[in-house]
């Protein structure tokens, strides 16, 4: 069983991450894949949320993942079938972190500084033929990649929306 760790704060309130999380349709630009919504989630959850269908492409590998569990603290999917890989499951974790040392555009409505710190658990049983540590570097490499692109996109947004402000102020 690989099992891969990747944490990253994310300035931006919590709400804001899960959506971005849940809205499948726009994951490419996190994510080093092509990846098309099959099916919308349940009657009465979340917009991207449980029962949701992806369908993942990476190159010519292509997959589809269940959204198992999702609420605005944690997201839970799974690889449906045994292929690229089995037994598969990623839990994405979601907790608020308020601090005065986070950037100063980004503010919760009572004025305090606001980020998500985000833990993003994956695990699996590789294919055979692939060496366990090749996979868990690969894989591994990409989340971290993704999280990093997902913290630079509200950086981006955030910066932009304070630019603006300010010159609506002045």
């Amino acid at each position: 069983m690989i099992t891969i760790v990747v944490k990253q704060q994310i300035p931006a309130p919590l709400e804001q991450v899960s959506q971005a999380l849940l809205a499948h349709a726009q994951l490419d630009r996190f994510f080093n894949a092509d990846i098309k919504l099959l099916k919308s989630e349940d009657v009465g959850e979340l917009v991207g949320g449980k029962g949701a269908i992806r369908q993942i492409s990476i190159g010519k590998i292509v997959f589809n993942e269940e959204i198992i569990s999702a609420s605005h603290e944690h997201v839970c999917y799974r690889i449906v079938g045994n292929w690229p890989v089995s037994n598969h499951q990623g839990d994405i974790r979601l907790t608020p972190y308020i601090a005065p040392q986070v950037k100063p555009e980004v503010t919760t409505l009572n004025g305090d500084k606001a980020s998500t710190n985000i833990e993003y658990l994956i695990q699996f049983t590789g294919p055979r033929w692939l060496p366990d540590f090749l996979l868990k570097f690969f894989v591994g490499r990409d989340i971290k990649n993704a999280m990093k692109k997902l913290a630079l996109h509200f950086t981006t947004e955030y910066s932009l929306k304070s630019q603006v402000n300010k010159e609506k102020s002045a």
